[in-house]
């Protein structure tokens, strides 16, 4: 028993000695809790609504108020024609449009029936049939309240799904895994890589060589910069052949914005690495700080939309969402850089910021 109390004060003074790791063990379980806590979630709320109307009348307002006061939708738009819906979907400012027919309420009152259209963004198909179910609801109820005694009053409602209409869940995730599978080669692997160099003492030969700082930098992450773009290309093919993903965007854009991901990646691996000073806390810091809040703010499972304000806020940086969200606009939208632009713009900075923060967090000097 007296070796066992030697063992076990040993490690607490071990312990007591590392207090990063003691930290970041004691905060991880807090942060996960709180993540998945607030970021799953299956509902579905703020739902970015445009109405097509092209001759307003009782009935079409009549409709249109009760979508605006269902509390799941939000009106952002309400145009003449459906092919003011095209730029609209394109950019993501609405998610669902409800189309009607003109003479709505002649229609309602002369004629058996009348007829609407709701077209919903299917990009994430689980998300697409819940608010296809949602406008149906709010249709149903409308109609059966407005039904006059001795006539029943019928609306067709026409769906349509945009950009994945067999709601295949595949062409939601495998433009998303992209953002994964290079956040654990470029930012993970960086980060271990370079603390390794602590780690084993090589570090100090590479400080005294006549290499410079940014050139240690390069020759680190210069295979992992190139690993990564093999795996863009990769993920592609696998994609098209086996997963029968539709690109129906240019490919060459989609490479260009793979590399500058990696980019991105590979920075704040750096900065990951250069805080830290064992692969230990390099690996959880990457974990905590990288593929967390990739796989859970990033929209690639659970819509951003549905999260509470703080951590939309949040997700506004995470680089990930950026990518899924260029990822799945060029493959499965068909939409170039003149609608992508400011995810491009803000990825880009992001990478300038993580670059120019690890640069300086590169020590010249082990401590």
């Amino acid at each position: 028993m007296s070796a066992l109390r030697g063992l076990l004060r040993k490690e607490i003074v071990h312990i007591r000695r590392d207090p990063r790791t003691l930290t970041v063990l004691i905060a991880l379980p807090i942060v996960q809790v709180v993540l998945f806590g607030y970021a799953i979630r299956t509902d579905v709320t703020n739902v970015r609504l445009a109405i097509v109307d092209p001759m307003p009348d009782h009935a079409t307002l009549d409709l249109r108020s009760r979508f605006a006061a269902a509390g799941v939708f939000r009106i952002v738009a309400v145009v003449p024609r459906t092919e003011n819906l095209e730029p609209l979907f394109q950019t993501g400012a609405a998610q669902q449009a409800v189309v009607f027919e003109p003479d709505f309420a002649d229609h309602l009152e002369n004629t058996p029936s009348a007829r609407l259209q709701i077209i919903t963004d299917a990009t994430d198909p689980n998300t697409g049939a819940l608010l296809d179910a949602y406008a149906s609801s709010v249709i149903d109820v409308w109609q059966r309240e407005l039904a006059p005694r001795g006539k029943q009053v019928v609306i067709v409602p026409q769906t349509r799904m945009r950009f994945n209409p067999t709601r295949e869940s595949s062409n939601l995730f495998v433009p998303g895994l992209m953002a994964f599978v290079l956040t654990i080669i470029s930012s993970l692997m960086t980060a271990i890589s370079l603390t390794r160099e602590k780690e084993t003492g090589t570090m100090e030969s590479l400080l005294v060589s006549p290499l410079k700082p940014w050139q240690i930098i390069v020759g680190k992450v210069a295979p992992y910069l190139v690993i990564g773009f093999i795996s863009v290309v990769t993920i592609l093919l696998e994609a098209l052949l086996l997963f029968r993903v539709p690109l129906r965007g240019n490919v060459l854009l989609l490479l260009a914005e793979g590399g500058l991901f990696i980019l991105t990646s590979l920075s704040l691996g750096i900065l990951v690495s250069a805080r830290t000073s064992s692969q230990r806390v390099a690996m959880i810091g990457a974990l905590v700080g990288t593929l967390l809040p990739n796989v859970l703010l990033s929209g690639f499972i659970f819509p951003v939309e549905s999260m509470p304000t703080p951590l939309q806020v949040i997700a506004f940086v995470i680089p990930g969402r950026w990518f899924v969200e260029i990822a799945r606009g060029i493959m499965l939208k068909g939409i170039g850089l003149g609608y992508l632009w400011q995810a491009t713009l803000i990825l880009g900075v992001t990478t300038l910021l993580l670059l120019v923060a690890s640069t300086r967090s590169f020590k010249t000097r082990l401590e």
